[in-house]
C-alpha cells in the first residue's frame, strides 16, 4: 500500500482525502465517484486534522449508504459535521490543551474554564482569560 508522505497540514487536507479514499477503492474508481466536488470541498477546509478527516469521512460514507446516496453529496456530508467542530474547547484540545493544563498555567478554577467553554462566564473574567490565552499564544 502507498502511504501519505506526511500528516496532511493546512492546505494538503484535498490531496489526503483524495489518496485515503484512492487506498481504499479499486485504483480505477475516480474519486468523484464516491463524493461530489462540493463534499470533498466541505470536507478539506472545515477539517484539519488525519482524525478529523477519518472520522467525518467514515461517517459520511456510512450515511451515504444508508440513503442510498451515490456520490455523497455536499448536503449529507454537512449533516454529519459536528457543529462544535471550531469551538474554543475542541480547537484548544487539538493543540493539546486539557482543562487541567489550563488552570494549571492560567491560575483559573475548572470551573471557570468549563463556563468560559460554554460562554457562561461574567464577561470580565471572560475578557481576563481570553487576554492572557492570547498573550500566552494559545489559538483562540
Amino acid at each position: 500500500m502507498v502511504s501519505f508522505q506526511s500528516a496532511p497540514t493546512a492546505g494538503s487536507q484535498r490531496e489526503y482525502i483524495h489518496w485515503l479514499i484512492g487506498s481504499c477503492t479499486k485504483n480505477d474508481m475516480a474519486v468523484e465517484s464516491i463524493l461530489t466536488t462540493e463534499a470533498i470541498d466541505l470536507l478539506a477546509t472545515r477539517l484539519r486534522t488525519p482524525l478529523q478527516i477519518q472520522l467525518h469521512l467514515t461517517l459520511s460514507l456510512e450515511a451515504g449508504y444508508q440513503t442510498g446516496g451515490a456520490p455523497v453529496s455536499g448536503e449529507l456530508v454537512e449533516s454529519v459535521l459536528s457543529r462544535q467542530l471550531d469551538d474554543l474547547e475542541p480547537t484548544l484540545t487539538r493543540h493539546g490543551y486539557r482543562v487541567k493544563d489550563l488552570v494549571d498555567q492560567f491560575d483559573a478554577k475548572p470551573a471557570e474554564i468549563k463556563a468560559l467553554f460554554n460562554n457562561s462566564l461574567d464577561a470580565t473574567r471572560m475578557t481576563e482569560l481570553r487576554i492572557q490565552f492570547l498573550a500566552a499564544g494559545l489559538p483562540i
